[in-house]
């Protein structure tokens, strides 16, 4: 692949033609200026802290990403969660009604419903039943029109990650996009697809603060691509997209590197335990391979277990109704405490 590959191919001729909106602080972009007057922004001038504009560019947060990923400021975007930098790669590359797009149920649910909001035909291509891509079928499928693959891995809700021979193949025999969301790497021994993204120009990587990070609730996403992938997508996305608070919150956390290592090594630690007990719980019939910060299991009669495990005030993720996914229920790892309590629950029943 690699020499065929052109981003000028893929970018949908509106976004070419388009001249991104400039906001004010896009025209004045200089933020050492304690001592000047901002009348550029029709903003509030009474300061309160979140009175101004955020930078639009989220300058403080790229840096310190920048540096603790080993990549180029450059090469990443930011967004309101990863939904948000999914949905801006498919209205700055997939044409509505003509491009399709290739995902691998089971999987996270929000690559279809984009799809299906930005009129783009979401063509599915099952796992195989130990919850791999198969390579040859997606190839296959791809046709003209096919703008990106999306592989999740580790996978949601199968907690496996995917083979590197796979994501290669894919990665050299594909001249769209590949987007592999990386939202549970932090849990995984395997490495990032990160250290790959200079060799492969067609390679999109996206990650969040929600899980490992511990910031579901401010909302941050980044997606990690080549300069040329992130300028388009820097065209098309709202200037504000990531708040003020956000981007403070993100900048304070993200110089916690101690904390965040210690809450991942206990997440696993807790989900080593979990594994341990489900071996002996009776109706549980198989446990599945995890990489991630939950865990999938079989059992006899899911819709039952969930109810039963809701009247113990235990809230877990009834995932039957996915492909491949007969009878299975979702544990997402909690506290030693939390652990504790279901391990005790899952004993009784």
């Amino acid at each position: 692949m690699g020499n065929n590959f052109d981003i000028n191919n893929l970018v949908r001729e509106n976004v070419k033609l388009m001249k991104p909106y400039s906001s004010a602080r896009d025209e004045f972009e200089d933020f050492d200026t304690a001592d000047m007057i901002f009348l550029d922004a029709n903003e509030n001038p009474f300061e309160n802290g979140v009175n101004r504009y955020p930078d639009p560019q989220q300058s403080n947060v790229k840096v310190i990403l920048a540096n603790q990923k080993k990549v180029q400021a450059n090469q990443i975007l930011l967004g309101n969660g990863s939904d948000e930098v999914l949905d801006l790669l498919f209205r700055a590359f997939c044409e509505p009604k003509v491009d399709n797009v290739i995902t691998l149920p089971p999987t996270y649910g929000m690559y279809g419903v984009l799809g299906n909001i930005n009129a783009v035909e979401n063509r599915e291509i099952l796992l195989s039943n130990d919850f791999q891509p198969q390579v040859e079928k997606i190839l296959n499928t791809v046709d003209e029109n096919t703008k990106i693959i999306f592989l999740c891995s580790p996978n949601n809700p199968t907690a496996n990650s995917f083979s590197d021979e796979s994501v290669l193949e894919l990665l050299e025999n594909f001249n769209g996009l590949i987007v592999i969301d990386e939202a549970y790497i932090d849990f995984s021994e395997k490495e990032s697809w990160l250290a790959q993204l200079d060799k492969y120009p067609n390679l999109v990587i996206t990650q969040t603060l929600s899980k490992a990070y511990g910031l579901a609730g401010i909302r941050l996403g980044i997606c990690y691509a080549s300069a040329a992938v992130i300028s388009v997508l820097n065209k098309i996305k709202p200037p504000y997209n990531v708040n003020e608070l956000t981007q403070q919150r993100a900048v304070f956390r993200l110089g916690n590197e101690e904390k965040i290592k210690s809450e991942i090594a206990s997440i696993i630690e807790q989900r080593e335990q979990l594994l341990k007990v489900l071996l002996e719980i009776k109706f549980v019939e198989k446990i599945y391979p995890t990489e991630a910060n939950f865990i999938l299991i079989k059992v006899d009669d899911a819709n039952k277990r969930y109810d039963e495990l809701i009247v113990k005030g235990i809230v877990i993720r009834n995932r039957t109704t996915q492909p491949l996914c007969e009878n299975t229920l979702r544990l997402t790892i909690g506290t030693e405490v939390e652990n504790n309590k279901l391990i005790e629950v899952l004993k009784q029943l």
